[in-house]
């Protein structure tokens, strides 16, 4: 694989790619500080579609607004989901008369931070649903907690789901299709070789004679590797056996009955020339309708949903007449919403732009956010060098260990999570630069913790620590002056902010994530105090080292029970760093 690029570096290469590519429709506008594009011709009487995830997919999901497709888009950084801010930001910009429906793909940042986006909205008065779209068979039925991950068969969901909603379908009519017709998608993609993100020295690669089934679009390893590489024709039956056969206890997750009316998606992962395409396309068909009595009646097949540069593809095969069986449309009605003409890269690259505007008229300001103020009744304030010490200390610790973190990282994951503390350890000393901690006021640090994740920490990490420290503030502020002593004051709230992040994710301790780190810490520093909780979080990042990876994309790695030691969670320990930082920084200043 080629790591080669013209666009060497990370850094602003998102914003960039997407003024680039909302030219394809002049009636999109960019809000450029929330990596928000919206159509602002959209109908504020029909239900409102808003998608979004990781950039390095392109067009999705920048490339789908439109009409009678998606209203909104939020773009994360590169393989990191959008902030919940930005999710927000969307929602707020595009108000429906019948409603929002976000449709994301099962990634635990995704659901992560749009189910925080939903709660948030819903609570300032929109109607708001969340649809996750799995549809992965390579992650089998007993192979994760979280379910199966999502691949380009959201993008037909999306297709649907926005000719239904340019149709006048109600809330409940465009929503119950989005489910219907997502539970009747089976994909799975296989890959040459992985892709190189721009900027990044390490990644993952397959030797000459390999092949590997069932990778991710984020840099994932496939669940199984076949050396040697099959042919083109053996590699196509293999993905349709695991799509297809009913009988296979881990995958059969769609049944399709003689006659019923089918879709197929053939999902160029950004690496693959036209002529291959052309070429797997008409294998799969082949295929399909010699082994399988499949005779698709919708084909789609190019750059659905991509992963930067990976010679690779995916599989989609969807069971419209199940879908149909299963809501109140039809058919007919599924295959002419199929059908609609949109204004997005769905249609052309070329787009639709008889009506140009100007870019300054496409690149618009976000709204002007609310102050924040710290209610002086409800605020919790320490000696201001203390905090400040504290909380320095912890932020160059974190900075200090991003190298390792992101090494392990990119073992066990996508390489973005010491990238991820990094930014926001370095977004917080600027704070302290300008005085943040003067006033010692906690509540207005966690105020600021919280625009910070919400602004500039996207991914896994970043929905978990953005969902903690809403929550801890709060309750901080509900709980002062009703606790009996400072450490108690700390251990409801803590203890409140743990619940509520269980409402999210199932994570606890044993399953290889940062609720190993904070978990222990939170208990026992409730029952005897910061400083034997430090040392439950060290002792807790410590043993991530021995665990099988129970949830994250960590899962999909596969560890057997022979294996030596592993490098421990990143987010387990980057945690952990920033806790001992803390308590370092308390040491100093007394």
């Amino acid at each position: 694989m080629s790591n080669r690029h013209l666009f060497n570096s990370p850094d602003g290469l998102v914003n960039k790619a997407i003024r680039g590519i909302i030219t394809y429709n002049p009636s999109l506008s960019l809000d450029e500080t929330n990596r928000l594009v919206y159509d602002t011709t959209y109908d504020k009487s029909k239900v409102a579609l808003i998608s979004g995830g990781g950039s390095g997919h392109e067009p999705a999901w920048t490339g789908y607004v439109g009409k009678n497709m998606l209203t909104a888009s939020v773009q994360g950084d590169i393989f990191a989901s959008p902030s919940t801010k930005q999710i927000v930001a969307a929602v707020d910009a595009v108000p429906s008369d019948k409603g929002t429906i976000l449709v994301i793909t099962n990634y635990t940042g995704d659901c992560l931070h749009f189910g925080l986006a939903n709660e948030k909205v819903n609570a300032k008065g929109h109607n708001c649903r969340t649809i996750i779209c799995g549809d992965d068979v390579s992650v089998g039925k007993n192979g994760s907690m979280v379910g199966r991950r999502g691949l380009a068969g959201q993008i037909g969901v999306l297709k649907v789901m926005g000719g239904a909603a340019g149709a006048g379908g109600s809330l409940d009519e465009v929503y119950n299709l989005g489910v219907a017709f997502s539970e009747q998608i089976v994909s799975i993609a296989a890959t040459l070789d992985h892709c190189h993100v721009p900027g990044r020295t390490e990644h993952g690669t397959l030797q000459e004679d390999e092949v590997e089934l069932g990778t991710g679009p984020h840099n994932e390893p496939g669940y199984r590797k076949l050396s040697p590489a099959p042919s083109a024709s053996e590699l196509v039956g293999q993905i349709l056996q695991h799509c297809l056969d009913e009988k296979d206890p881990e995958r059969g997750y769609v049944k399709f009955a003689p006659g019923d009316e089918t879709i197929l998606l053939v999902s160029n992962f950004g690496g693959m020339s036209h002529l291959e395409m052309g070429a797997l396309v008409d294998e799969i068909l082949e295929q399909l309708s010699k082994d399988w009595k499949i005779e698709p009646g919708r084909i789609c097949a190019g750059f659905l949903e991509t992963s930067l540069n990976a010679p690779a593809f995916s599989v989609s095969v969807i069971n419209i007449t199940a879908a149909a069986q299963r809501c109140s449309y039809s058919v007919e009605e599924i295959k002419a919403f199929f059908d609609v003409k949109t204004t997005t890269f769905w249609e052309s690259m070329a787009g639709s732009q008889a009506q140009r505007r100007t870019r300054q008229e496409q690149l618009v300001q976000p709204p002007k956010e609310e102050t924040k103020v710290v209610d002086e009744r409800r605020d919790l304030t320490i000696d201001p060098s203390i905090l400040e010490s504290m909380l320095r200390n912890a932020c160059e610790s974190l900075i200090k260990a991003e190298p390792d973190l992101t090494k392990w990282d990119t073992v066990m994951g996508d390489g973005d999570c010491g990238e991820t503390l990094k930014t926001g350890a370095t977004s917080l000393l600027t704070a302290l630069d300008s005085g943040l901690a003067r006033s010692g006021s906690v509540v207005k640090v966690l105020l600021e913790l919280e625009d910070i994740v919400e602004s500039k920490m996207g991914g896994t990490l970043g929905g978990i620590l953005g969902i903690f420290f809403v929550s801890l503030r709060a309750a901080l502020e509900k709980n002062i002056g009703l606790a009996q002593n400072t450490v108690a004051l700390w251990g409801t709230a803590l203890g409140t902010a743990l619940e509520n992040l269980r409402r999210y994710t199932p994570a606890k301790v044993g399953d290889r994530t940062v609720m190993d780190t904070l978990i222990p810490f939170a208990v026992v520093m409730s029952e005897s105090g910061f400083d034997n909780g430090v040392k439950a979080a060290e002792e807790g990042a410590d043993a991530t080292k021995t665990m099988k990876p129970r949830l994250g994309r960590a899962t999909y790695v596969g560890v057997s029970s022979d294996s030596k030691e592993l490098p421990p969670d990143p987010g387990a320990w980057g945690a952990m760093v920033a806790i001992r930082g803390l308590q370092g920084g308390l040491v100093g200043a007394t």
